[in-house]
């Protein structure tokens, strides 16, 4: 839409002629937008939807709005025929013509007539409160018809924006919002028996109220872009929509998890019982190996071996029954603990075996290195010297006596290795047990 020039003093034939021509080209130019504006898909929607709050108000107003601009195109499109008419009388127009005409061209010559209902609903159109008439000028007049078509078009564009952004979308939401309860559903995942049953209803009944406010007001969802005064210049306001599409994805990555559980639930049992039949059957052998060690080391401390524990078949028997009623959503959080507990209980039995063997691996251990040194004494030729065959055989006997005592074997131990390094010319053995008089030589 155009602007037309300021007025000037009385104009002459040429310049009336192209006068003329710029405000046909405007006229034409305003028409277009106007039948745009009538056309347009967003204001046909507006006219026939039932609106509240903020569009409610902003409608009623461009309603008004579009009303004026009829009623100012109508005496804009009267002014220039009359215009053209007086143009048309003589071929070389008079300078009485030429004076009406720079009146009509350039001064406030228009008159406009407005209904009150206008008035009313839009009441910064008019020059003043309660006119139901105003004049203008051609050019005036066009900078009122520009202000309000840009006012309305800005409603309109804004509204369809958001009309065409956010339903289609949160329809397609709640598509995807149906298939996932029907699938949470199907594996147990109800409301009031999982959280994620919970949420699923709480999204779909933010959905429901979403799109009924936007239908229903779509401006109250319209972010005017910043610092732009184009008509339409925004976005539409999605945090609404985007959360909630958060927080399905969320609850879609949740059922998946119980899915997941379902198809490999029977896999993870299986494993589960294996390792607490290895916990026990560890922790029986435990407690098989103290009575040996009870009565074959004496003068040793033998720690107590605890029986299996009953929570944790308790709770593999419950998870079993999960299984059975498909009560997948329970299960996964059971099996997940059950998993940690049974190797937490299987590394117990072992640590409780490998303590209450203790005794037994260190009279091996002495076993090991008193037939060690007699074969390093045979080497040398000393197998038969009295004084270390005496030494041998006093521990020999105490390592294969039963009860055997650890603490005095492993002195006779020790005296066999100092004997032997002796008579080899070897290092002197420590005196003290430690470390090095536990492992011996090797050699």
């Amino acid at each position: 839409m155009g602007v037309t020039d300021p007025a000037g003093p009385v104009m002459d034939r040429d310049e009336v002629d192209r006068a003329l021509a710029r405000l046909g080209a405007e006229h034409e130019a305003i028409e277009t937008s106007l039948l745009a504006l009538q056309d347009h898909a967003g204001r046909r929607l507006l006219e026939g939807a039932e609106l509240t709050g903020t569009t409610q108000e902003r409608w009623t107003a461009t309603e008004a709005s579009i009303t004026l601009l009829w009623a100012y195109f109508d005496a804009y499109t009267a002014a220039l025929r009359t215009a053209r008419e007086i143009r048309a009388r003589r071929r070389w127009s008079s300078r009485e013509d030429l004076v009406e005409l720079t009146e009509l061209l350039r001064g406030e010559s228009v008159t406009v007539a407005g209904s009150a209902a206008a008035a009313a609903n839009a009441p910064t159109l008019l020059s003043a409160a309660g006119r139901l008439s105003e004049r203008f000028s051609l050019a005036a007049l066009v900078d009122r018809m520009n202000e309000l078509y840009a006012r309305s078009l800005d409603m309109v564009v804004a509204a369809d924006a958001v009309w065409s952004a956010l339903p289609a979308r949160i329809d397609l939401l709640a598509a995807e919002l149906q298939r996932t309860r029907k699938l949470a559903h199907s594996v147990g995942v109800r409301p009031g028996e999982h959280p994620a049953g919970d949420d699923l209803d709480r999204i779909t009944r933010t959905l429901t109220r979403l799109r009924e406010q936007v239908v229903s007001d779509p401006l109250a969802f319209w972010v005017p872009a910043e610092g732009s005064s184009a008509p339409g210049g925004g976005r539409p306001d999605t945090t609404v929509y985007d959360r909630e599409a958060r927080a399905l994805e969320d609850v879609r990555r949740e059922i998946d998890a119980v899915l997941t559980v379902r198809q490999d639930a029977e896999q993870r049992l299986v494993r589960l019982r294996d390792l607490l039949s290895r916990a026990d059957r560890t922790l029986a052998e435990a407690r098989t190996a103290r009575g040996e060690v009870l009565a074959k080391i004496a003068a040793t401390e033998v720690p107590v071996v605890s029986g299996p524990p009953t929570a944790l078949q308790e709770q593999l028997a419950a998870a079993a029954e999960y299984r059975r009623q498909a009560q997948w959503h329970r299960l996964s959080p059971l099996l997940e603990s059950l998993e940690q507990k049974a190797e937490d209980e299987l590394l117990r039995a072992r640590e409780s075996l490998t303590a209450v063997t203790a005794p037994l691996a260190v009279r091996a251990e002495l076993r090991g290195r008193l037939d060690a040194y007699k074969a390093k004494v045979a080497r040398h030729g000393l197998a038969e010297d009295p004084f270390l065959v005496e030494r041998y055989d006093a521990a020999r006997r105490m390592l294969w006596s039963a009860p055997c005592d650890l603490r005095v074997a492993e002195e006779a131990v020790l005296r066999y290795q100092r004997a032997a390094a002796e008579q080899i010319g070897a290092p002197r053995v420590p005196q003290q047990g430690g470390p090095e008089d536990r492992r011996g030589e090797q050699t």
